[in-house]
């Protein structure tokens, strides 16, 4: 992913998606020189953080053109997910009448849809312990499409504590499960299961994007 990167070019076209505006005349494109062709990639990625600052008003401490130049993991990464974050956000926001979507209205949601449900889950924030047992998000995942979940496929655990091993299939199955009834989820298991706060937030996000666009057909 990170070399598919280095010219800026994908991230120019990202950054446009989340609306952003980008002045492609200035943009360099393929095919590039043999000589000086590396300059005019670093000059996309120059762009490209430039606009992630001054336009998406994106975190970026440290990161700058050549770090996206020359493939840094961690660098693009920092970007990328911020990427990812206002791509969930906007599409809240587009199916929410244009009300500015934070953490604290999708937590608000969350909450809401399992207590309406009469689900026993509730989250106190996306660092919740709880979420690496991925009970709430399969608990969501009921609420907003009744009959999808196959409860012995779920591990409760002996007392309700679960071991490591139950809490990844747990976290399998629900990453399964949000794509399968249609969610774009993009997490990975582990980050439920590491309560990895910034991608638990986009599961979240993610369902409550497919439940709002549901509820409009």
């Amino acid at each position: 992913m990170y070399w598919d990167l280095c010219d800026g070019l994908v991230i120019l076209q990202l950054l446009e998606k989340v609306s952003v505006t980008v002045n492609w005349k200035i943009v360099n494109n393929p095919p590039y020189p043999q000589l000086g062709g590396n300059m005019k990639k670093l000059e996309n990625c120059n762009l490209a953080v430039k606009l992630s600052r001054d336009e998406a008003n994106f975190s970026l401490v440290g990161v700058g053109g050549e770090n996206l130049n020359e493939g840094s993991r961690t660098h693009t990464l920092a970007l990328v997910w911020q990427l990812m974050r206002r791509y969930s956000v906007l599409v809240l926001s587009n199916l929410g009448h244009g009300e500015k979507v934070v953490d604290q209205f999708i937590l608000n949601w969350v909450n809401a849809t399992l207590k309406e449900k009469r689900k026993n889950t509730q989250i106190s924030s996306f660092k919740d312990k709880l979420i690496s047992t991925s009970l709430p998000v399969i608990d969501l995942i009921d609420a907003i499409a009744p009959s999808m979940v196959k409860w012995d496929m779920v591990k409760t655990g002996e007392k309700g504590v679960l071991k490591n091993e139950e809490k990844l299939n747990n976290a399998k199955y629900a990453i399964s499960l949000a794509r399968k009834i249609g969610a774009r989820v993009y997490a990975l298991p582990d980050d439920l299961v590491e309560v990895k706060h910034k991608m638990v937030m986009t599961v979240f996000a993610c369902l409550m994007g497919h439940d709002l666009k549901r509820s409009k057909h």
